[in-house]
């Protein structure tokens, strides 16, 4: 099956370049290009794509009203580009319902990758950026509760710990060598923690986990030391 793609961005050799970047996959097709927000939820109503590429910041309209639009729309499933180091709004983007982030300087191979995470259903957050988002969202006062909040309670001590290394941006694979189990167990880890916290999928779990004050800034990144989890309060 092809997926079907629109790439926006205001500038148009990055448009241009991630476009035939894309297009040369042979899975992958790019239905249309977009200068800013506006065309971009026009392209996506007229196209029916898969997947949207969105740079954050665009004129008219911005990427994250434009993934609003587009998520309100139809099936498409939002991607953001992203510079980070001048990008305030990682937070809200997600909350508009971006199912990933790439950075600009994105490889050929991870760009398409990113592309086919997204229109198989799925959340993509690297290491690097779930750090990034940590930075940001951790600097808001009232994201850093002094304790987990009670909606934690309802997982189990395995649940957490697989909340835990989920904020810190590992994969199922590095979850499973952390625990020591199988990646089907953490699917099951992964699948039971969004259900019992209602969360859509896995970037709003790494968001939950700030919010409730499972983990803050500075906590270890993978491969270095971790904190104790805390056991869930009965």
């Amino acid at each position: 099956m092809t997926i079907r793609v629109v790439v926006a961005d205001d500038q148009e050799l990055v448009r241009s370049g991630f476009a035939l970047i894309l297009d040369v996959q042979p899975d992958i097709e790019v239905v249309a290009e977009a200068a800013d927000g506006a065309e971009a939820v026009a392209a996506v109503r007229r196209h029916a794509p898969d997947v949207a590429l969105l740079d954050i910041r665009m004129p008219r309209m911005d990427g994250i009203e434009a993934c609003r639009a587009i998520g309100a729309a139809g099936h498409c499933r939002t991607v953001m580009l992203t510079t980070f180091d001048s990008d305030e709004y990682v937070y809200e983007a997600l909350h508009a319902g971006a199912v990933g982030f790439l950075l600009k300087d994105v490889r050929r191979d991870d760009l398409a990758h990113a592309v086919r995470v997204a229109a198989r259903g799925d959340a993509l957050l690297a290491p690097t950026v779930a750090r990034r988002l940590v930075e940001q969202y951790t600097r808001l006062p009232a994201a850093r509760p002094r304790r987990p909040d009670p909606r934690l309670d309802v997982l189990t001590a395995r649940e957490r710990q697989t909340l835990l290394l989920l904020a810190r941006g590992l994969s199922n694979a590095e979850i499973a060598a952390e625990l020591v189990v199988s990646d089907h167990t953490v699917k099951t880890h992964v699948g039971n923690v969004l259900a019992k916290l209602g969360l859509r999928d896995r970037i709003h779990a790494v968001i939950c986990a700030y919010e409730t004050g499972l983990i803050a800034a500075g906590e270890p990144r993978p491969g270095e030391p971790e904190r104790p989890v805390p056991p869930p309060r009965r």
